[in-house]
């Protein structure tokens, strides 16, 4: 039962981990508490936007980039669609911190966008409504990621490169070694020489075990379809979007394939315990509430709700990742607190946490996303 690397937790992070390490050689074992993909984790609800002008900041835009060139290789070496060119619309108030970054990002990088005001907004997306002083930053090569699609293709290519999995496991206990680690699950133990920890909202019960205390906190998140005027927001001519407005920061998704448009509330939320009882969709007011005054103000077109879900985002205080390696340990990898915005990069955290594992370093600028940034 001895490995090169044990990965724990195999959702979106922890997949796209074990396809690179398996596919340089890597003897690799993923283990996770339930069968990815599953309803537990960010990945949850079969859609998730890729941006590339980064409204959370311009640091995150070459990620972006190689995330995107990494999904096409994915879809390419599985034959399988998992992005669709949809475009993404970022709206919001010309003063909006978020758009000013979306701006800023795109002509850094050189990045194709088109600057509309709220009436050739309107022009085009008849179904959209905007304040007069809101701007659109329309980005026509972003778009839609197939979220649970892409950690079966993930893990298609693992299993094909030898990676092991043991689904439904939970790790009890981990004993670090010079030389390596010990993980005990209820009936089993495994020994590998190094470790990758990418386990969403348990990263502050795993991590403990591992004499890390961070800043993490697991945030129960709602998002819900509603019935769409196929004429207005079908994906073949309605983009993604996200919009910064007086009444939250909101993302969704045309009608695909005639699904319903997909609304959520990115800022907000309780805070949970994931091991504990979550309360279902609709057991709060502003579950479905929230969803449809977002509607009324921005796109009313008498929307029914037809069916909505929770998800976990896992905050860290400043919203940006923690990737790095263990500041005691250098043979352990971690990627947690991704903060709601996370999956898109998911096919490039993959490459990164390989490489820490692999050769210590990666040759992608991660120091955003240093853990040594809370001591």
């Amino acid at each position: 039962m001895h490995y090169d690397v044990i990965v724990i937790g195999a959702g979106s992070m922890g997949m796209s981990s074990g396809y690179f390490l398996s596919k340089k050689g890597q003897k690799v074992l993923l283990l996770d508490s339930f069968v990815p993909p599953h309803n537990k984790g960010s990945h949850h609800g079969e859609t998730r936007i890729i941006r590339h002008a980064y409204g959370e900041g311009r640091e995150y835009v070459s990620l972006a980039l190689k995330s995107q060139k990494l999904w096409g290789e994915l879809e390419k070496d599985t034959g399988k669609q998992l992005f669709l060119p949809t475009g993404v619309l970022n709206a919001g108030s010309q003063n909006s911190a978020f758009i000013k970054q979306v701006k800023a990002g795109s002509k850094e990088y050189g990045l194709p966008m088109e600057i509309l005001d709220s009436n050739q907004i309107h022009d085009r997306w008849p179904g959209i409504k905007l304040p007069e002083d809101f701007i659109g930053c329309f980005e026509s090569t972003s778009g839609v990621l197939n979220s649970e699609e892409c950690i079966r293709a993930y893990q298609q290519l693992a299993k094909s490169h030898g990676a092991d999995f043991l689904v439904n496991s939970h790790v009890r206990k981990i004993e670090v070694h010079s030389d390596g680690v010990t993980i005990k699950t209820d009936e089993q133990t495994f020994h590998s020489e190094s470790l990758v920890v990418t386990v969403g909202a348990w990263a502050p019960k795993i991590l403990a075990m591992l004499d890390l205390n961070l800043p993490l906190e697991p945030i129960r998140k709602t998002f819900a379809w509603f019935q769409a005027n196929e004429k207005l927001y079908n994906h073949h001519n309605f983009p993604a979007f996200t919009f910064d407005t007086s009444i939250g920061t909101y993302y969704g998704f045309p009608s695909i394939n005639g699904s319903g448009m997909k609304i959520g509330r990115h800022d907000g939320g309780d805070r949970i315990n994931p091991d504990g009882s979550i309360k279902g969709f609709g057991e709060l007011e502003e579950d479905e509430g929230d969803l449809v005054e977002f509607l009324r103000q921005y796109m009313p077109s008498d929307q029914k709700m037809k069916y909505g879900k929770t998800c976990i985002y896992t905050m860290t205080p400043d919203e940006n990742f923690i990737v790095d390696k263990h500041p005691y340990y250098p043979h352990i990898a971690i990627a947690a607190g991704f903060s709601g915005h996370g999956f898109k990069f998911s096919s490039v955290m993959g490459e990164i946490l390989s490489d820490l594992i692999i050769s210590g370093t990666s040759k992608e600028d991660i120091s955003l996303f240093s853990i040594n940034r809370f001591n």
